[in-house]
């Protein structure tokens, strides 16, 4: 194993043996550079009174994408509920679809999705 000092000595050696005109600085990417810092993030979110649209909506303003399901709220609430994120996500360019019964996806702009669950469902009834 080197020691700190004949390390130091092999990388002076190593740079001084590639001639300095043999590197394009302009072909040079980081790794870094092509990987976004900020992650995506997703919220299951089980609301069980009108008040906790106002939480559902603050991720959407967040950039987060929300998986909403309303299972354990009445219909009418949940109805009052889907108006309201309907509303926040038309403000904010987004996309809300329903993803199951009583389950719906709120994305901010930057979400994509692709195909829809009915759309699964449908190829697999072909199937059969």
């Amino acid at each position: 194993m080197l020691d700190n000092e004949e390390y130091l000595e092999s990388q002076d050696e190593l740079e001084n043996s590639i001639p300095s005109g043999s590197i394009d600085n302009d072909k040079i990417v980081s790794i870094k550079s092509g990987s976004s810092s900020a992650k995506s993030n997703i919220v299951l979110y089980e609301p069980r009174v009108y008040s906790d649209a106002k939480d559902v909506a603050q991720n959407l303003l967040n950039n987060k994408a929300v998986i909403i399901n309303f299972s354990r709220m009445e219909d009418a609430s949940s109805r009052r509920i889907v108006d309201f994120i309907t509303g926040t996500v038309y403000a904010l360019n987004g996309e809300i679809q329903r993803i199951g019964d009583k389950i719906f996806l709120a994305t901010p702009p930057k979400f994509v999705t692709d195909g829809k669950i009915s759309d699964l469902v449908d190829k697999k009834d072909n199937l059969s």
